[in-house]
């Protein structure tokens, strides 16, 4: 079931990341988990199953972490033109249960990792009626966060 107080991150999307690293770093003391560079692949109700180039990095303080997200032109995490908040993110059992219960209640589905006729993966991402994104992402990728929030790897 996708609950608020599951919360663990606000994704914020970026045009610069090291910029907007060092800016927070400097202005906050906010420290870094190492970036991550990859093709990430994503699926979306007008492209269906498809990678994006992303960059991302996380907060290494919490509970609460501030999530950067430099996308490519064009994606849900694209920077350049709609910089700013993008997201909050909550742990769940079910990714599919939470991301249907969300649909139900008259929520839309922008994207995942995964179709829906596949359970949609690892995450989704789901906007209210007034515009809230919420992103539910399995608990099962939680002890892999955890560690990537200690200094280690992610993955």
């Amino acid at each position: 079931m996708a609950r608020i107080d599951n919360q663990f991150h606000y994704g914020i999307r970026v045009p610069d990341i090291e910029a907007t690293m060092a800016d927070m770093s400097a202005g906050l003391g906010v420290s870094w988990c190492q970036l991550q560079e990859r093709n990430q692949p994503v699926w979306t109700p007008d492209k269906g199953a498809h990678t994006v180039e992303l960059r991302f990095t996380y907060s290494m303080d919490g509970p609460m972490h501030i999530e950067l997200l430099q996308g490519a032109s064009g994606s849900i995490w694209n920077g350049d033109d709609r910089t700013g908040m993008h997201h909050t993110g909550i742990w769940c059992d079910s990714v599919a249960e939470s991301t249907e219960q969300m649909i139900g209640a008259g929520w839309t589905l922008l994207a995942a990792s995964l179709p829906p006729e596949q359970g949609y993966g690892a995450f989704a991402y789901v906007q209210s009626p007034d515009g809230l994104i919420v992103e539910p992402v399995t608990s099962a990728a939680k002890p892999m966060f955890d560690r990537w929030f200690a200094g280690g790897p992610l993955g």
